[in-house]
C-alpha cells in the first residue's frame, strides 16, 4: 500500500511539475518572438485613439495602449501619403524615392500609360477564373523586412492578408509564402500564380463556407444607440457621399447596395463596410491555425491589413458616425484577435505591431462651413491655362503630356526637338503654377535631383520623388485643400492630418510605456531587423528604435 501511495504521489508531483514548467515556459519570452503580427488599419488618424477611447472595450485598442509601447509622434516622412506608398515605406524602411512605390498608380511617360503599382498580367489568378488575382510585387524596387527574414531562414513562414490586393501584395514583399486578397467577382479569398500554383485545401474549405454571402445579407446598423456617437457630426451631414443619392444615413441595406448596378452581387462592397473587417479577422485566425504560425522556433510573420476603414472614411469623412461605428466594431475584431493569439500561442511569444499607412483630411466642405481655410484645386482649369501659356511662350505644341497625381509630365521629346532647355521649361511651369489658388509649393524634378533638402515640406517632396517614376513638376496644395474628388475626403498631403499615425508595439518582451520622441514609418522595419538580429531591408534609410524591450 505504501508503494502504491508513493507511486501516486510521484505521478501527481510529476504532473504538477510538468504543468508548472509548461506555464513558466509560456510566460518567459523566448529570445526571438515566435510570431510577428503587423496590423495595419488603413487611413487611421492618430487622434482616433483618443477620440473613441471611452467607447472602446478593455481587450482591444485599450489593451494595446495600456500594456504596450505607444509612440505618440509617429509620422510619414514623405508627401504623397497614399495607401501603397505607406505599406512599402513601412516594410522596406525606405521612402518612395528609394523603394519606388511613389503612388498607388503613376504615369509611365515612355509608354504613355498609367501604371498600377501591383497589377501584372503575367501571373494568373489562383482560386478564381476572374482577373482580380493578376498582381505581383515586381514594381517594388527594394527588399522588405520579411524578405530579409526569408533570406536568412527559409523555414520562417511569411503570409500577408488584405481585402485590397495592393495591401496584400506590397506588405508581403517579394518572398511571401502566400498573399491573399478579395475576389470582387466571387467574394472568395484568392491569390496570384506569383505565389502559389493552387490554393491550400484549408483556404478552399474556408471559401466553400460562403461566409461572404452571410456578411452581404446583413444590414449595417449602429452598434450603439445613435445618440451615444457624440464624437461625430450628425448622421445627416449633407456633404457625405455615402453609397449614393439618399444613401448616406443609417441603416444600410448592404445586399441592396451591392446589387445596385447589376442583378449580381458586387462583393467589392465588403471593402467598404465594417463587415469586411470581420471577414479579414476570421480568415487571419484560420491562417494562423492552419499554417501553424508561431508553433516552432522559427519566427513567422503575418501581415494583417484592415482596408475597409479607408473606403468608409473616404465616403463619409473622418468625423462621421459611420467611421466611429466602424472603429468601435474594429475594436471588437482586435479584441478577438488578441485573445486568440494569447490563448493559442502566448502573449510572450507574439510581437504585435499596430499602425496605419496614412491618415485622412477633414471634409473640405466641413472646413469651409466652420470658416477654416480650405478648397478644391481645379486642376483641369489650371492645366488648360498652363498649356495656353506654354503655347504663347514657345509656339503651338503639345507641351504637357499629362497632369496626374499632383504632377505635371512634360513632352520631353518635343522640348528636345525644339532645342529648348528642359530645366528652363520646367522652371517656367513652376513659376506659372505657383500663382494658382490652392498651390502652396511647386518644384521641378531638376531641382529635386540637384538639391538636398533636410527639413520641411521640400524634404517630404524629395522623399516622394523617384527619378524614373515621377513627373517634371511636383505640386503641393495648401493645408485643407484637396484636388477635385468624387468622395467626401481623402489623403495625399505632407500635413499632420495625413502623416500622423498610431504606432503601438505589444506582447513578447515589450515595455508598457508612452514615448513622445518623433519617429517615422521608415523606422519600423529597421527596428524589427534589430529585434530579430537580421539585416535591414537593402534600401532602408530608417533607424532602429531603442527602449522597447523590458
Amino acid at each position: 500500500m505504501k508503494y502504491i501511495t508513493l507511486i501516486i504521489s510521484l505521478l501527481l508531483n510529476s504532473i504538477l511539475f510538468n504543468t508548472v514548467d509548461a506555464q513558466v515556459r509560456r510566460v518567459i519570452a523566448p529570445e526571438k518572438p515566435k510570431l510577428i503580427v503587423t496590423i495595419v488599419v488603413e487611413q487611421m488618424r492618430y487622434d482616433f485613439l483618443d477620440r473613441y477611447y471611452n467607447e472602446f472595450g478593455t481587450d482591444g485598442f485599450k489593451k494595446l495602449l495600456l500594456e504596450g509601447s505607444l509612440y505618440k509622434n509617429a509620422h510619414l516622412n514623405y508627401m504623397f501619403t497614399q495607401s501603397a506608398p505607406g505599406y512599402a515605406s513601412l516594410y522596406t524602411g525606405a521612402t518612395p524615392s528609394m523603394h519606388g512605390i511613389v503612388a498607388d498608380q503613376w504615369y509611365k511617360s515612355l509608354s504613355n500609360k498609367k501604371v498600377d503599382c501591383t497589377k501584372n498580367k503575367k501571373y494568373k489568378t489562383v482560386g478564381s477564373a476572374s482577373q482580380y488575382g493578376q498582381h505581383a510585387p515586381n514594381k517594388l524596387i527594394t527588399s522588405t523586412i520579411s524578405d530579409e527574414l526569408k533570406l536568412v531562414n527559409n523555414k520562417s513562414k511569411v503570409i500577408s492578408i488584405g481585402l485590397d490586393p495592393q495591401a496584400a501584395v506590397i506588405s508581403g514583399g517579394h518572398l511571401s509564402d502566400a498573399s491573399y486578397w478579395l475576389d470582387q467577382q466571387t467574394g472568395k479569398w484568392i491569390s496570384s500564380a506569383y505565389y502559389l500554383d493552387s490554393l491550400p485545401s484549408w483556404v478552399k474549405k474556408f471559401n466553400n463556407n460562403e461566409s461572404y454571402k452571410k456578411l452581404l445579407d446583413r444590414n449595417w446598423e449602429t452598434l450603439l444607440n445613435i445618440n451615444r456617437y457624440s464624437k461625430s457630426r450628425s448622421d445627416t451631414a449633407k456633404y457625405e457621399t455615402g453609397f449614393g443619392v439618399n444613401n448616406y444615413t443609417f441603416p444600410y441595406d448592404i445586399s441592396k447596395i451591392s446589387n445596385i448596378k447589376s442583378n449580381y452581387p458586387d462583393y467589392s462592397i465588403l471593402n467598404t463596410v465594417p463587415f469586411g473587417n470581420t471577414y479579414t479577422t476570421d480568415f487571419a485566425i484560420q491562417t494562423i491555425v492552419n499554417e501553424k504560425l508561431g508553433n516552432d522556433a522559427h519566427t513567422d510573420f503575418l501581415m494583417l491589413n484592415y482596408t475597409p476603414t479607408k473606403n468608409i472614411s473616404n465616403r463619409f469623412g473622418p468625423l462621421s458616425v459611420e467611421v466611429e461605428d466602424t472603429y468601435l466594431r474594429l475594436d471588437k475584431e482586435i479584441s478577438q484577435l488578441l485573445n486568440f493569439l494569447e490563448q493559442e500561442i502566448g502573449k510572450q511569444n507574439v510581437l504585435v505591431i499596430l499602425t496605419s499607412n496614412h491618415g485622412v483630411a477633414y471634409a473640405q466642405k466641413y472646413l469651409e462651413e466652420r470658416k477654416i481655410p480650405a478648397g478644391n484645386f481645379k486642376s483641369i482649369y489650371s492645366i488648360a491655362l498652363l498649356k495656353s501659356y506654354l503655347n504663347a511662350s514657345y509656339g503651338k505644341g503639345d507641351w504637357v503630356k499629362l497632369y496626374y497625381n499632383q504632377q505635371i509630365y512634360l513632352n520631353r521629346i518635343l522640348i528636345e526637338d525644339s532645342k529648348l532647355d528642359l530645366e528652363e521649361v520646367q522652371q517656367k511651369v513652376v513659376d506659372f503654377m505657383i500663382q494658382f489658388d490652392g498651390i502652396a509649393n511647386a518644384v521641378s524634378s531638376t531641382t529635386l535631383m540637384r538639391s538636398e533638402f533636410n527639413k520641411g515640406i521640400f524634404e517630404k517632396m524629395q522623399n516622394s520623388f523617384n527619378q524614373r517614376r515621377s513627373g517634371d513638376v511636383m505640386l503641393n496644395l495648401k493645408p485643407g485643400w484637396l484636388e477635385d474628388i468624387t468622395y467626401t475626403s481623402s489623403s495625399n498631403s505632407p500635413y499632420v492630418y495625413d502623416t500622423h499615425i498610431p504606432l503601438i508595439w505589444y506582447g513578447w518582451r515589450i515595455k508598457r510605456q508612452e514615448i513622445s520622441e518623433d519617429v517615422n514609418i521608415t523606422d519600423i522595419a529597421p527596428t524589427i531587423s534589430f529585434l530579430l538580429n537580421i539585416g535591414k531591408p537593402n534600401g532602408s534609410t530608417g533607424r532602429s528604435l531603442n527602449g522597447l524591450l523590458k
